[in-house]
């Protein structure tokens, strides 16, 4: 097998071109390395990424930011750009496994690997999330909701460059809860993340989004129409977990895991969203 060591973003797109499905990316190699000891994949060549500047970094551009897709966990983690109302992007970062695991894993191979308990994806749904794409064919958009809803492909000649969403109003904020098997080095056993603006104890904005309950992260669009426009009140919330576990009910069907985590969404969802109460307002919830 072929190792190269990629310099710059044209070159890696030149390798990917080459390759095509014979090539696989590197960059922290988390999951990657595994699936190839356990022999799940045959490949002829591994490209690293680990080292290109481009596509490093998260970046203040204007309206946007912009997170480079081999950036750490850890270099998330400490990105003052990630303060206030995205407090909940770093939140899911800090919670992904083990030190050692976020200084080597990156937030586009959380996406890529496509994981449905991907801790990072689902405050990235919340934020309304593009994948910036490139190949030798020239540069593409897809919205990350997208990806996973409509099952848009990266082309195993693309990259992803970097991450962009539009950065939340002053008055919004981002926020996180995850529940795994342990505290430690916990693979979600789902997470969810809510985007939360208020106009007085009222719903203005929200946008809901959850990890590990169905076959990919994705946007919970019901409680989201549910609970705009409403109080924020401990009986509504009520109500909005009723709704969301009337939408669990439907995808996990059958599952042997659907009654816990019928029972464990209610803790998550009231987290997420008391945390988001206190952070706009500096009070709790109820």
């Amino acid at each position: 097998m072929q190792v190269h060591k990629g310099q710059t973003l044209d070159e890696v797109v030149r390798l990917l071109d080459q390759y095509k499905d014979r090539g696989k990316l590197i960059a922290g190699g988390t999951d990657l390395i595994i699936a190839m000891r356990n022999k799940k994949i045959n490949i002829d060549a591994l490209i690293d990424i680990s080292t290109i500047a481009e596509l490093q970094g998260v970046r203040d551009v204007g309206e946007y930011i912009s997170i480079g897709a081999a950036t750490t966990f850890t270099q998330l983690m400490e990105s003052p750009l990630l303060e206030e109302n995205l407090y909940g992007l770093k939140k899911a970062s800090r919670q992904v496994g083990s030190p050692q695991i976020r200084n080597k894993g990156t937030i586009g191979g959380n996406i890529a690997n496509g994981s449905p308990a991907a801790d990072s994806v689902p405050p990235l749904l919340c934020l309304d999330s593009q994948l910036i794409l490139m190949s030798t064919r020239g540069e593409r958009s897809i919205s990350l909701k997208d990806y996973y809803e409509k099952d848009m492909k990266i082309e195993e000649d693309e990259i992803i460059r970097e991450i962009q969403f539009k950065k939340p109003k002053f008055n919004q904020v981002l926020t996180f809860s995850k529940l795994g098997l342990r505290k430690a080095l916990a693979i979600s056993r789902l997470s969810i993340a809510i985007l939360l603006e208020l106009d007085g104890d009222k719903v203005k904005t929200i946008r809901v989004a959850s990890g590990s309950l169905g076959r990919y992260p994705l946007r919970e669009y019901r409680v989201e129409e549910f609970l705009i426009g409403k109080e924020i009140r401990e009986e509504v919330i009520d109500e909005a977990i009723l709704v969301l576990k009337e939408a669990m009910d439907e995808r996990l069907k059958g599952r042997p895991t659907l009654p816990y985590k019928r029972r464990a969404v209610e803790w998550a969802f009231k987290d997420a969203i008391e945390e988001g109460v206190k952070r706009l307002k500096g009070v709790e919830a109820w």
